[in-house]
């Protein structure tokens, strides 16, 4: 009864704002304020209110709250371990198979990883930054090796 009460007032509340802003020429924010202040109204009349009221005083529905609460806290427990480790188990199992399975061609009774035709180049060592922000050697070293 109170909690109706109140919507009430609110709601003749932001009726009476809507009119004044109406009266300044500012008809859209009017209306905007007009349409707010209905919202306590609407609410009372459809039993929300009367719901959250109930709601409100009931030790079930906070021990409901809680179980709900407890559930998304392991949900997102879940979740985050599942981020760490790169996937759901099946998804990390499918990876596994198809890694093995890239590494020889299926056709193939040996290995396609044949002998090496020239030597494996040794990578460039690029010189240090010293860490001012204007040495921009390295980003020089790897835009030569890529002939840029």
């Amino acid at each position: 009864m109170i909690a109706e009460t109140v919507c009430s007032a609110v709601s003749v509340a932001g009726l009476g704002i809507a009119v004044v802003t109406a009266y300044r020429k500012r008809y859209l924010a009017a209306a905007r304020i007009a349409a707010y202040s209905l919202v306590p109204v609407g609410l009372v009349m459809t039993g929300v209110v009367g719901w959250l009221a109930d709601t409100a005083f009931s030790p079930t529905a906070w021990a409901g709250f809680g179980v709900l609460g407890a559930a998304w806290g392991l949900f997102a427990v879940t979740r985050a371990v599942e981020r760490r480790r790169g996937g759901t188990r099946a998804e990390r199992k499918a990876a596994a198979r198809g890694a093995r399975s890239d590494a020889v061609a299926p056709t193939a009774s040996a290995p396609s990883l044949g002998p090496a035709t020239r030597p494996a180049a040794k990578p460039a060592a690029a010189p240090r930054s010293t860490g001012t922000g204007d040495d921009f050697s390295d980003i020089e070293a790897i835009l030569k090796k890529h002939g840029i």
